[in-house]
């Protein structure tokens, strides 16, 4: 990617939405998989891991569910956090054969540091705006991302996250460097 695109009025990156959120979606990307390379599967296994610090342990299939990740894919990805002693499966106390998913004490110090590293890249990727427009950026994006998500509950951020980053889907990643194919893996990225 060259350092400036021209927007409809030639003027470099003014003026220009997509332009724009694409050159700061990239950078932010970059950083946070740097970020999270200790992780098993980088953004993909932060983000299981954030969302299973929040409440109550959901089970492998709703967490599939609410993160958009295929079920076949999630089970590869908790293998490898638990193998990680990040997360644990545990069985339901109603159903046995359902397991519901939490964070492990070592996964929630792992989250901690993470977020922090997270939070230190987000700072960078904002260097250039002064401490108010950062609020107002975030708020903002938030606000949008919150509306889209809302009015299209299917569509799947990790996708998009590639499609701009011009990025592969990958398969796996993070402590230990392991790579290759697994099944199903190719449907949803870092998102």
């Amino acid at each position: 990617m060259t350092p400036t695109t021209p927007d409809r009025n030639g003027t470099a990156g003014v003026g220009d939405l997509g332009w724009s959120l694409a050159v700061v979606l990239r950078n932010w990307h970059e950083r946070t998989e740097t970020a999270l390379a200790e992780l098993p599967h980088g953004g993909r296994g932060y983000h299981v891991l954030a969302a299973l610090s929040r409440g109550e342990a959901p089970t492998q299939a709703a967490l599939a569910e609410q993160l958009l990740i295929d079920r076949s894919v999630m089970t590869y990805l908790l293998d490898d956090l638990a193998a990680a002693d990040l997360v644990r499966r545990r069985p339901d106390p109603d159903d046995r054969r359902v397991r519901r998913v939490c964070a492990t004490d070592h996964g929630r110090a792992v989250l901690a540091r993470v977020n922090a590293l997270v939070e230190q890249a987000e700072e960078r990727v904002l260097d250039g705006l002064d401490p108010e427009t950062r609020s107002l950026f975030r708020a903002a994006a938030a606000r949008a991302a919150t509306t889209i998500q809302e009015s299209s509950p299917d569509t799947d951020p990790c996708a998009a996250v590639i499609r701009v980053t011009g990025g592969e889907p990958p398969s796996s990643g993070g402590a230990g460097g392991r790579s290759g194919t697994r099944p199903g893996s190719g449907r949803h990225g870092t998102g």
